[in-house]
């Protein structure tokens, strides 16, 4: 690396980590002083999180502790339980002085208009990049709360992924196939068009997977299907059935494909699949993780 290329690295280490003070910087008492808000989605709840919202209400929050497991969710926020059958008395008791919700439960918003405002945001539509529309709503979100740590939240991102992006490129260039077991012998894979897709585009890494999933998931694919990637990384992103894995391990086949007898295989943490800029940024932290140790080993 020549020492002009490293300074770049350093600048862009350093502005994501303004980036990330700035958010941290957001006190309580500053956060206090918003309104207070609730959502159904997860995508908007993560990223209400990150921005320091005043959050009051959200959904099935336990479950989004252990499978998106940051940002963090600060006491006190109500959980409306189910997302696809939300406690609507719970949700007029956490007194939300505005909604935000996606079109995945738009079918909710005229019963919680007659609690508050509701404003929309959709980050997952055919057709359209999960990135870019997160990326506007995180914009159009923190402006609407009056928050500057929004912006940051975006500028930060970009620059975490950049400073990625030159960290893979020193790697081996081997393709990225990011998959999620269903069982031992299916597995859901994320194509370019998915959130994971991207990060992977913007840290200049080539997925593996060569179709599009219709910016989520292609689910189910028989196991046989990774015969046809021999030099790929595979990166299993949790969670995972736990009988599933126990069994993939004992299998032949498995354990026959060149990845995995090469040692390329990477377990990364859970990461929530339909999040927004959090979601990626965690998944281009842990894939980075991964990737570094095995690279260096």
């Amino acid at each position: 690396m020549t020492a002009r290329s490293a300074h770049r690295l350093s600048r862009r280490q350093l502005l994501a980590m303004a980036g990330t003070a700035a958010l941290a910087g957001l006190t309580p008492a500053r956060a206090a002083a918003s309104p207070r808000v609730a959502t159904l989605d997860w995508a908007i709840l993560e990223t209400l999180l990150a921005i320091g919202a005043n959050m009051v209400a959200g959904t099935e929050l336990l479950q989004f502790r252990d499978v998106a497991v940051t940002p963090a969710i600060p006491a006190g926020v109500a959980d409306l339980g189910l997302r696809g059958t939300p406690n609507f008395e719970v949700l007029y008791a956490s007194r939300p002085n505005l909604i935000f919700n996606s079109n995945f439960y738009a079918w909710a918003d005229d019963r919680m208009r007659l609690i508050a405002p509701v404003e929309s945001h959709a980050i997952y539509q055919p057709g359209a990049s999960p990135y870019q529309l997160s990326e506007q709503a995180t914009l159009a979100i923190g402006e609407r709360l009056g928050l500057t740590t929004g912006r940051a939240l975006v500028d930060a991102t970009r620059e975490k992924l950049e400073a990625h992006r030159a960290s893979f490129s020193k790697g081996d260039h081997r393709p990225i196939l990011p998959i999620n077991l269903g069982d031992a012998r299916h597995f859901r894979v994320f194509g370019s068009d998915s959130m994971f897709g991207e990060v992977l585009t913007h840290t200049g890494l080539t997925n593996a997977w060569p179709d599009l999933t219709s910016y989520s998931a292609t689910a189910p694919v028989g196991i046989e299907r990774l015969a046809a990637m021999p030099d790929a990384w595979i990166v299993l992103i949790p969670p995972h059935p736990a009988e599933a894995l126990a069994e993939l391990q004992q299998s032949a086949f498995w354990n026959a494909l060149p990845p995995v007898r090469q040692g390329r295989v990477l377990m990364l943490g859970s990461i929530n699949p339909y999040g927004a800029l959090p979601a990626a940024e965690r998944f281009a932290d842990l894939l980075a993780g991964g990737l570094n140790r095995a690279w260096n080993d």
